[in-house]
Formats: C-alpha cells, sequence, structure tokens
C-alpha cells in the first residue's frame, strides 16, 4: 500500500491533469505497488476536493459491469465512482467536448433511490424496494490517463473514469418492467452502432446496484433516498467527436439523447 503523502501526490496529478486537459502516464505503469484500496483512497480525496470546492455528490456509478466493457478497457472486475450535480448534462444543451479530453459514451438503465439502501448483504430485492423510479440515461466517460491505457486501479483513482450523465424524461417504477429484460439501442448521426439488453449488466441492471452498495459501506459511504445510481452500460462504449449527435432508446422506458460541439 501506498504512503498517505503518496496518495495525495497521485491525487493531485489526477486533478491537475482534468483541469489543465493534459493527460498522465498510467498509475499503475508509475506505481507499481498501487492496489485497489490505495486507488479507492485516491479517489475520495479527489470527491472531497470537489466537494470543498462547491460541488455536490448526487449519485454514485458503477463501472464495467458489462462483460464487453470490461474486454474493451482490458479488467476483470466492477469498479464505482461519485456522480456531481455540476456534471448533469440535458437534453438541447450541446456539450463541449473541448472540456474533456477522450470523452465516450454509455447506454445505462438508471435508478433513482427512494429510500436508503442497507450495505452488507444488499439484495436485488432490497435495490427494487428502495428505487423509486427506473430512467433512461447516457454515462459521458472520459480518462485523465493517456490514450485510455488504464488497468482497474487506474480508472478507480480516476473516480471510475465520469465525466458526466444525462437523465432522460421519462420514469418508470421497478415493479412496472421486467429490469432484465430492456432492449437498449444506440444512434449516433442516425446511424444505429448498438444494440443490448439490460442483462448485460450483472444479469440485471439491480444486481449492479447491489454490488455498489455492499462495497461502498466499506468506504463508509451509504446508498440514500435521492440519489441516482448508474449501474453500468449495456454496451460497449463510443468515442464522442464535436457534432456527434447520439440517441439512446430502450423498450418500455423511453429515450434520452446528446448532442455535442
Amino acid at each position: 500500500m501506498l504512503t498517505t503523502e503518496l496518495r495525495s501526490q497521485i491525487a493531485d496529478r489526477l486533478d491537475a491533469a482534468e483541469k489543465d486537459h493534459l493527460a498522465i502516464d498510467p498509475l499503475s505503469e508509475q506505481y507499481p505497488e498501487l492496489d485497489v484500496v490505495d486507488a479507492y483512497e485516491i479517489q475520495l480525496i479527489n470527491i472531497r476536493r470537489r466537494v470543498a470546492e462547491g460541488a455536490r455528490v448526487v449519485g454514485h456509478k458503477v463501472g464495467l459491469t458489462a462483460a464487453a466493457m470490461r474486454e474493451m478497457m482490458g479488467v476483470d472486475e466492477p469498479d464505482y465512482g461519485h456522480l456531481f450535480d455540476d456534471r448533469e448534462l440535458r437534453e438541447g444543451e450541446p456539450v463541449d467536448t473541448s472540456r474533456f479530453l477522450l470523452p465516450r459514451v454509455e447506454v445505462e438503465v438508471s435508478f433513482i433511490l427512494g429510500a436508503d439502501l442497507p450495505g452488507a448483504g444488499c439484495t436485488v430485492d432490497d435495490v427494487i424496494a428502495a428505487t423509486e423510479f427506473v430512467v433512461p440515461s447516457i454515462e459521458l466517460i472520459d480518462t485523465r490517463i493517456k490514450e485510455w491505457k488504464i488497468g482497474i486501479c487506474d480508472t478507480i483513482a480516476d473516480n471510475a473514469s465520469y465525466a458526466g450523465h444525462a437523465i432522460g424524461a421519462q420514469r418508470v417504477r421497478p415493479g412496472d418492467i421486467d429490469l432484465t429484460a430492456i432492449q437498449a439501442t444506440l444512434l449516433r448521426n442516425d446511424e444505429l452502432v448498438a444494440e443490448g439488453c439490460s442483462d448485460a449488466v450483472l444479469g440485471n441492471p439491480a444486481a449492479g446496484v447491489a454490488w455498489l452498495a455492499q462495497e461502498v459501506e466499506g468506504f463508509g459511504v451509504q446508498l440514500k433516498a435521492g440519489d441516482i445510481v448508474l449501474p453500468g452500460s449495456c454496451t460497449r462504449a463510443f468515442d464522442v467527436r464535436p457534432g456527434d449527435r447520439f440517441h439512446a432508446e430502450f423498450s418500455g422506458l423511453g429515450s434520452v439523447s446528446l448532442q455535442f460541439k
């Protein structure tokens, strides 16, 4: 494990990389002793920094829950990060790609909690009982690591490669839809680029939320009423270019769109 001082130095480097738009070499290559606990502690240093700077945590994300995403990123386990209010993206408001380094989009069936979740032992049934609505969403991911050359510790330290999220207008009660059978399609500039099903996320996206609730407890974090939870993508991620328009459609759940400039 790394020293507290070295963790702080790494957190400073990631923060500077994001603010200066200058990617850094993979942390896992520079610090071979870096482990998952170190990486989450580094992430939390920058979460506290952003909150001190005025941002508000509005939820959490799970990354790499789909086999396609783990294969794409070359990692073998999920990770998690924090969502911020100032990273909420809105349909109809073009997103400036110059704010990011190597942005990509993912399609996700997301959860809005109406009650707190337990930590240890949290189950899919607990998640369904605590969920007020499921919603269509697009997550914007980015990396502060050069060329997306990330290992699991790189992406964890980098807040699970989170950059922003957009939530569609439709709201559906979890009991009114089969969470394992939501078909998702993604169009880029009116061209179909991906199709997937919600069961790609650990068999059930609610399982991703349950995994998250158990995982964060060890770091003193609880998923609470009002939180937005992104449980992972139904498909692989797609690169974003200036001028791109993305439209994600979810069977029985509605749609969400984002445009980039």
